[in-house]
């Protein structure tokens, strides 16, 4: 199943990238790099992720961390594909990004 980013997961994603860079030289790469790893290992197999805890049985919301950074990958499986929600940091904004859910369904 493929894998999709929402457009605001795409700007959260270029947003992380560039501020890692700018303290780090090649970080924001290394970022990009685990994103990739956990966007192909969620495609593989949506299903193993926990659901996002707080939400509804119904809202099926799955969540995957990454390894090195204290980002979670926020996504939805979809009839034919996992729509990632948001790029969200772990310990910042709980839920800024679960109005995508209703404007995206489908």
């Amino acid at each position: 199943m493929r894998a999709e980013l929402h457009p605001e997961a795409r700007v959260e994603l270029r947003s992380a990238a560039l501020w890692y860079d700018e303290r780090t030289p090649g970080l924001g790469d290394r970022f990009i790099a685990q994103v990739t790893a956990a966007l192909i290992a969620i495609e593989e197999h949506p299903q193993l992720y926990p659901i996002w805890p707080g939400l509804s049985a119904s809202q099926q919301i799955h969540k995957a961390g990454l390894d090195r950074f204290p980002y979670l990958v926020a996504f939805q499986i979809q009839e034919s594909r996992v729509l990632v929600l948001a790029l969200a940091h772990a310990s910042r904004r709980p839920l800024y990004w679960f109005h995508r859910v209703a404007a995206d369904e489908g």
